[in-house]
């Protein structure tokens, strides 16, 4: 994997570059939509692809691995055959989905002991067979297996969570490297800052982190109940650490204000479930605001969703007949809602990206921020 700076903004710390991967080039700051279990919700490649303009997915070890099963994934000639999918996808380790099901798992050195929410399986999950699982999924970027502590969290388990995140990443790191895809290309494997919001564990973890010197590094454990700013002094933290020439990644995040900030602040990488949740309970993050679709004031509104997003959906659709399926509970409500949302998300981004390189991205910043927290 290749990352070049393209430009930076002069009154803040965000950046545009280019991520080069086996399976393409990736435009950053760049949003990545999630396919938890090999599928975006309600969204074909095609519309991906095509509508969303979507540069890189992603996929989900622990799902992935669960259901439909390695076997499945490695017959099939890996994820990006099995799903059609061409161009980059990145996977998270699973710790992320561990940590989740706090009732039902054991964390130890070794690794985790943990139960399938499908049918109460048991199975491990360590450093080494997460790098070993990644790799038969056949990701292009790979992710360490860590613990992702809860909020709020005690200072001394956050520190010895941090510490243990440590010892597991050179496991990673070791095993990755002792390690050959299987589909005749590259992968690249990131390295993920923990230390809940304390800022000295931060500091510690982002200089740990730096010095295994791979070719991109994410932050993890935020947006997990933090309040926006604590996630915003980390994140800062944190980006004033990593190495300057490589991509930033920040995991879960999140809403688009907390995206267009923390673009300001050095990062470079974002995935969220939220647009595709989000939208198929009716909510809909525009160019202009937030709106809720089920809301009486929409109903006999024909104007399109959002022209200025130009897609097929936003100029297609209006606001009144998708209002009108989203009442109904018909299934192409959260097709079209789905669509939509991820081309707002990735619009945004690549908006974002042409201000820096114009130099006019903080004052676009601060009223875009305005806009996208309004309610219509």
């Amino acid at each position: 994997m290749d990352f070049k700076l393209v430009a930076e903004d002069k009154g803040s710390k965000a950046r545009a570059g280019v991520v080069t991967t086996a399976h393409g080039e990736i435009q950053t700051p760049i949003f990545m939509p999630v396919g938890t279990a090999g599928t975006v919700k309600a969204v074909h490649q095609r519309e991906l692809h095509d509508d969303v303009k979507a540069q890189i997915i992603l996929g989900n070890t622990y799902h992935l691995y669960l259901r439909p099963g390695l076997d499945i994934i490695e017959a099939a000639g890996g994820l990006h055959k099995f799903n059609g999918w061409e161009k980059p996808i990145l996977t998270d380790s699973g710790g992320y989905q561990v940590y989740s099901l706090s009732g039902t798992r054991k964390i130890k050195e070794e690794g985790v002991t943990f139960k399938s929410h499908i049918d109460g399986s048991k199975h491990v999950f360590t450093p080494e067979n997460v790098m070993d699982i990644q790799r038969t999924i056949g990701a292009d970027i790979i992710m360490a297996f860590d613990e992702c502590t809860p909020y709020p969290c005690e200072y001394g388990y956050a520190r010895e969570s941090m510490e243990m995140t440590h010892r597991w990443l050179k496991r990673c790191c070791d095993r990755f490297d002792e390690t050959e895809g299987k589909y005749g290309y590259d992968q690249t494997l990131f390295p993920i800052v923990q230390g809940s919001t304390f800022k000295d564990l931060r500091i510690k973890s982002a200089e740990t982190i730096a010095s295994f010197g791979r070719e991109g590094n994410a932050i993890g454990g935020l947006s997990v109940g933090e309040p926006h700013e604590m996630m915003y002094e980390q994140t800062e933290v944190v980006c004033d650490i990593l190495p300057h020439d490589k991509p930033r990644y920040l995991m879960g995040v999140g809403t688009p204000e907390n995206i267009l900030e923390c673009i300001a602040l050095g990062v470079d990488m974002f995935d969220c479930v939220m647009p595709t949740r989000n939208a198929r309970n009716g909510m809909l993050f525009t160019s202009e605001g937030i709106i809720n679709i089920r809301n009486e004031k929409w109903k006999d509104d024909f104007s399109p969703i959002d022209p200025n997003l130009g897609g097929y959906v936003d100029t297609f659709y209006s606001k009144a007949y998708l209002r009108h399926l989203v009442i109904s509970k018909e299934i192409l409500a959260a097709q079209i809602a789905s669509i939509h949302n991820l081309s707002f998300y990735l619009w945004l981004v690549k908006e974002a990206r042409e201000q820096i390189q114009k130099g006019t991205f903080v004052d676009w910043k601060n009223k875009m921020v305005k806009k996208v927290t309004t309610r219509l």
